[in-house]
């Protein structure tokens, strides 16, 4: 706890008093204005940097941006190792650095895994409050990892769903979603991928696929898709045929064409870079969005920096301000 509040130190925010000051509604508005902003040139991203290392399997990487009405400016350093949960860890490591915009001074150190999940949560619930059909019962999970859990909890704050089916490689980790379910009071079942496309209103795909899981044939008309585990180079959720015959929208398009579900649809000739929507358009009012009840609509969620940053600078401003987190002066 600490005893006296000093801005000008640099405050440390560990993964306990992440979850204890953030809620789902906040990481929801910060990242629903973040995606606004970037759609006004209010706020940018700078380009990423995402490599495997070439040991342990992992991935490793830097997404940071700007945010200039918000004055936020900062960068997330970490990544992806899948030997994690052998350790009893979680496989995606992050913590990002906010800094102060006049200065360059290091403002704050705020641990990200939680956060990683909140706000690739909130950004999927974002796109399926913008995208998805009023009348969507039925939400479709295609994963079931770590960030699943986040996914379904963000996903019933936005529709009335009555229904999960699910499908995981490893079906055994289904449990876990299930759980979640039962307690929000929805219905859940396992089912194969063919199953899910016929029944879902809405699918969220959350995995770290390098092959497609989904086919075009599969998704019934109407349907809106939430795919967030496509945010490397050669990773893929969905067919390229059904990126082609959806109604594509992101949170940002050079990560989209270059890294995210729409590379393999753009690769191949399929679509073109004019085809891809920034959400951040829906949510200004410059573009309609869901144009019918019939439409499919996709969300490529690649992951941006500043989603990180936003959601990051709510829990550096609350924890100042109750008293949390460590001080320290380098």
């Amino acid at each position: 706890m600490l005893k006296q509040i000093d801005q000008e130190s640099l405050i440390i925010v560990n993964e306990e008093t992440c979850q204890q000051i953030v809620s789902d509604a906040e990481a929801f508005t910060a990242v629903q204005d973040i995606f606004a902003a970037m759609a006004r040139d209010d706020a940018y991203n700078f380009p990423v940097i995402r490599e495997a290392i070439g040991y342990a399997d992992a991935l490793y990487g830097f997404k940071s941006g700007f945010d200039k009405a918000g004055k936020t400016l900062g960068v997330k350093s970490g990544g992806y190792w899948p030997g994690n949960a052998n350790k009893g860890l979680t496989n995606h490591q992050s913590t990002v650095f906010l800094f102060d915009p006049d200065t360059g001074r290091l403002q704050a150190l705020v641990a990200g895994n939680y956060l990683t999940a909140v706000r690739t949560a909130a950004s999927s619930a974002v796109s399926i409050n913008a995208l998805a059909r009023s009348d969507a019962k039925v939400l479709g999970m295609v994963g079931a990892g770590h960030q699943s859990t986040f996914q379904l909890r963000a996903a019933v704050r936005q529709r009335a769903f009555e229904k999960v089916v699910a499908w995981n490689p490893h079906p055994e980790m289904l449990p876990r979603l299930q759980s979640v379910a039962e307690e929000l009071g929805i219905d859940f079942e396992a089912v194969d991928r063919e199953v899910l496309g016929a029944q879902a209103d809405v699918i969220i795909t959350i995995t770290s696929a390098f092959e497609p899981l989904l086919k075009a044939e599969w998704i019934k008309p109407g349907t809106h898709l939430a795919c967030m585990g496509t945010d490397t180079v050669g990773k893929q959720e969905v067919a390229s045929a059904l990126v082609a015959q959806a109604t594509v929208f992101t949170d940002e398009v050079a990560q989209s064409i270059s890294l995210g579900e729409a590379q393999h649809a753009i690769a191949e000739g399929l679509i073109g870079e004019q085809d891809i929507t920034p959400i951040g358009k829906v949510l200004n009012g410059d573009h309609v969005g869901r144009k019918s009840d019939e439409e499919i609509t996709l969300f490529d969620g690649t992951g941006v920096g500043l989603q990180d940053l936003a959601v990051a600078c709510v829990v550096a401003k609350a924890a100042r301000e109750q008293g949390l987190g460590t001080l320290a002066a380098l």
